[in-house]
């Protein structure tokens, strides 16, 4: 199977609504893991931190409109280079609002090279009924590249009486190394369809999320499956392991609770491949 190509740059310009393109570059210089960037419309990033140390630097990526409406194009371009260390997360939840007829769409370019690491966590993706969105997620690696990223995604708003009876939502996360195909997941979620609400798709829960890292081990799955094991009250865990992957899927009611999960079994994942305990960004707390 071919992979996903992401939009080009020029197509992004054919609808109305915000256009809009965050660039991240980080690359090692005297031991400190620095930061270029480049940004167009209403995507930003607040000042690097570095909760770590000089070799982890943790960017915030900001989109001041605060949610994404139909016409909408954003995308993310980050890159994390040989020896570098970038960890990426977002102060807020993205949202998908009710689109009056167009699509929204989110695209996301991850690439790390050999020997770099990227830590790619943002906050959940909330889809408002009646949106009509798409989310497009790329991870592109070479050789002993290191990746630890998730996918939180709410539909509709049940605490506030509107479940995600009406819209449309387009997921699609790839991962491939050295140019060949790793992992291809496509899902399409349909407002009030019975893939919401059966068993044999998400069985009434309104929260999914997803990790991936370039870890795997029998250990290490059995100690993530105690640790989740622990964890997790109505909340459904499961855990795959693939061509040098692992997968950790959560269902839930409760964005924070399946974030917790999933962040437990990333902390596992760092320790086992980096032996670097996960640092979780501050912002989280707030």
């Amino acid at each position: 199977m071919s992979g996903l190509e992401l939009t080009p740059r020029g197509a992004l310009d054919t609808d109305s609504g915000w256009k809009a393109e965050l660039g991240i570059d980080f690359s090692l210089s005297h031991g400190r893991t620095i930061l270029s960037r480049r940004h167009t419309g209403p995507l930003t990033l607040q000042r690097p931190f570095y909760p770590e140390g000089d070799a982890v630097c943790h960017v915030y990526a900001l989109h001041p409109p605060g949610g994404v409406v139909g016409g909408d194009r954003l995308r993310f371009d980050v890159r994390a280079r040989t020896d570098a260390h970038g960890l990426v997360t977002t102060p807020a939840a993205g949202k998908f609002y009710r689109s009056a007829g167009p699509l929204a769409v989110q695209e996301q370019r991850l690439r790390v090279d050999a020997g770099g690491t990227l830590d790619w966590l943002p906050l959940e993706t909330i889809v408002y009924p009646g949106a009509d969105a798409r989310l497009d997620t790329r991870v592109d690696l070479a050789g002993d590249a290191c990746f630890f990223g998730w996918e939180v995604v709410c539909l509709g708003l049940p605490a506030s009486g509107a479940p995600f009876d009406s819209g449309r939502f387009i997921q699609s996360f790839e991962v491939h190394r050295d140019g060949g195909p790793v992992l291809l997941e496509r899902a399409r979620y349909q407002g009030g369809s019975a893939l919401l609400t059966e068993q044999w798709g998400l069985d009434g829960f309104t929260v999914f999320g997803t990790l991936i890292g370039t870890v795997d081990g029998r250990d290490l799955a059995e100690r993530i499956r105690g640790r989740a094991d622990e964890l997790a009250a109505t909340e459904r865990f499961s855990l795959t392991q693939m061509d040098g992957l692992t997968v950790c899927r959560v269902m839930g009611d409760n964005a924070f609770r399946v974030r917790d999960l999933l962040a437990a079994a990333w902390g596992t994942m760092r320790m086992e491949r980096l032996g670097r305990a996960a640092c979780p960004p501050r912002v989280w707390n707030t």
